[in-house]
């Protein structure tokens, strides 16, 4: 069993600025994970920062005039050509200078401009369903702009719980919250696991700690 002090002990030491991936179904436990990695990173002196793929969330106004609102958190939904886009300039900007990097507001569930600037950091870890992903529109350049990408797992049961768990908090009924998780997070999860052999390691969240697959 790892803890996440392991992990950050895998994640390479280099001179220039190092993009990890952590790509997963939804519910798996990305972000908590990233945030884990980056504490530890940061306790090592390694400079981290997590940058999320929710910040490129397209607005409710404009996924409610596509009709696409009820699909939030689909491939389609999101801004891949902007999130493509800011991950180059990420690659290219020397570190020392600055990147702004939008984050998500689940309190409102908008995106929020610029709600992180990486700047000195030289670890970003990026985290988000579909880093792995090649055959929808907007993704495919996105596995070769990350130095590794990891893929995090966890059982269906877990991720189908954790899923009603945050629709509920967000404000939705039971019954709403069953009819997102089952017709549109589950459909996500089974994309999302067709590109996990593509992943540099394939991680599983066990609740105690992460197991190497």
């Amino acid at each position: 069993m790892l803890t996440a002090g392991d992990l950050a002990g895998l994640v390479p030491t280099r001179g220039d600025r190092f993009l990890l991936g952590i790509a997963g179904p939804p519910g798996a436990g990305k972000s908590t994970l990233a945030q884990r990695l980056c504490h530890e990173l940061n306790r090592l002196g390694r400079s981290a920062v997590v940058a999320p793929m929710d910040g490129y969330h397209l607005r409710n106004d404009v996924l409610r005039a596509r009709g696409a609102l009820a699909r939030k958190g689909e491939s389609d939904t999101f801004d891949a050509d902007a999130f493509v886009a800011d991950l180059r300039l990420l690659r290219e900007t020397p570190v020392g200078e600055p990147v702004p990097w939008p984050l998500f507001d689940r309190a409102v569930d908008e995106p929020t401009e610029g709600g992180v600037v990486v700047r000195d950091e030289r670890v970003v870890v990026v985290e988000g369903n579909y880093l792995l992903l090649t055959d929808a529109p907007g993704w495919a350049p996105v596995r070769g702009l990350l130095d590794e990408c990891w893929y995090l797992d966890a059982p269906r049961q877990v991720l189908t719980e954790r899923l009603l768990d945050r629709h509920t908090a967000g404000g939705r009924t039971p019954d709403e919250a069953r009819v997102k998780v089952m017709d549109s997070d589950l459909r996500n999860a089974d994309l999302i696991a067709a590109t996990r052999s593509r992943a540099d390691r394939v991680l599983i969240a066990t609740g105690r700690g992460y197991a190497l697959d």
